[in-house]
């Protein structure tokens, strides 16, 4: 465990019952959306790449335009 978490643990053991097990049930909801989103991610790389390759190509031909940010 990293000396900064450790420190906040220390601290979140300060606090009332209830509010360390919110902190508590955020820090888990956290890590799993964290890891629902490194899944996600992990099983479309292959479509990421396919789309990356294709917007490379796209450019290489002239078939893109500069982004015009005032047009946003």
């Amino acid at each position: 465990m990293t000396k900064l978490l450790e420190k906040a643990f220390k601290q979140a053991a300060r606090l009332p019952e209830t509010e360390q097990n919110a902190l508590a049930k955020w820090v888990l909801d956290e890590l799993e959306a964290e890891r629902k989103w490194e899944t996600a991610f992990a099983a479309s790389e292959d479509v990421l790449d396919m789309l990356a390759d294709e917007a490379l190509d796209a450019r290489s031909k002239g078939k893109t335009n500069p982004l015009n940010l005032k047009s946003l």
